[in-house]
């Protein structure tokens, strides 16, 4: 037999019947929801499709501006461009007319500025006669230190630099000296006492080389020389005395290293060997102050 319920059950399982169909409506509207966000995400995608589509818009007009518009990059625009890049600019002059003006509002640093700039000009003007000054005077030093050392050396002194500067030298023949030059004690009476030159004994017959380029300006056998040579090269002049043979005669021409005669024993000599001279300006020059025999 069917339970007979009571008002209170009636109402309780009404109650529990409507619970029921709340939570349903509740599983309803969540599904709802999950399509509004849907929705929601559909609209976000869409503006994103239309900005990019706008952007894309936008560059298409910029290029398509700059290919029609011909004024941006016309000649005209090209030549104004260049005709402002051509000026000179003066930083110089523009930095003096910016002082002037801030000067010309402050008259006090004005006048500040104009003795600074002459105290500067002053000492420039000093320090340039200073300078020369100082040049003239070391110049003149120099001039007067030259004279001097002119004046100290001695005629000989110059005439054996004057020699060295201008004629080069070798030895005209090898052997041993027998007499220098200068002043020397004699066996005889017949050699002189003041040598004008330098003594080289070799043996009879020996070979004599010119020990200079030059010219034959003298070959003879008189005098106490003896038969003997005189070559010119410029203002130096060579004496080969006491010869035995001469291989070269007067006017010729001979090149340094040339054989131009034999030592001998001719002349006022004692035994065989070559006086050998050396004359500047025709005055005697010691031979071994100018080269080593």
């Amino acid at each position: 037999m069917e339970r007979i319920m009571s008002v209170e059950d009636k109402i309780r399982r009404a109650e529990a019947i409507y619970e029921r169909r709340q939570k349903g409506n509740n599983k309803q509207i969540a599904s709802i929801n999950v399509s509004d966000n849907s929705k929601k995400k559909d609209i976000k995608l869409l503006k994103k499709m239309i900005i990019q589509i706008l952007v894309c818009m936008v560059l298409y007009l910029v290029v398509y501006t700059i290919q029609n518009n011909s004024y941006v990059f016309s000649e005209d625009f090209i030549n104004k461009a260049n005709e402002i890049l051509s000026y000179d600019t003066n930083f110089g002059e523009i930095y003096n007319n910016l002082k002037n003006g801030i000067l010309s509002i402050f008259p006090g640093k004005q006048e500040e500025q104009k003795k600074v700039e002459e105290n500067n000009n002053i000492q420039n003007e000093q320090n340039t006669q200073n300078a020369i000054g100082g040049a003239v005077e070391e110049n003149a030093n120099t001039v007067s230190t030259e004279v001097e050392q002119k004046e100290e050396l001695s005629q000989t002194e110059q005439d054996i630099i004057n020699i060295k500067n201008t004629t080069t030298f070798i030895k005209p023949i090898e052997g041993v000296i027998s007499s220098r030059f200068g002043n020397r004690e004699t066996a005889t009476g017949n050699v002189p006492k003041n040598h004008t030159g330098t003594d080289i004994a070799a043996n009879l017959g020996t070979k004599i080389k010119s020990a200079t380029d030059g010219e034959v300006v003298l070959a003879s056998e008189e005098g106490d020389y003896g038969k003997h040579l005189k070559i010119q090269i410029g203002e130096v002049s060579i004496i080969y005395a006491h010869c035995n043979n001469l291989y070269v005669k007067q006017g010729d021409m001979v090149a340094q290293g040339q054989e131009i005669a034999e030592v001998g024993s001719t002349g006022n000599s004692t035994g065989p060997h070559l006086h050998f001279e050396i004359r500047y300006q025709e005055r005697k020059i010691d031979p071994e102050s100018i080269l080593e025999l």
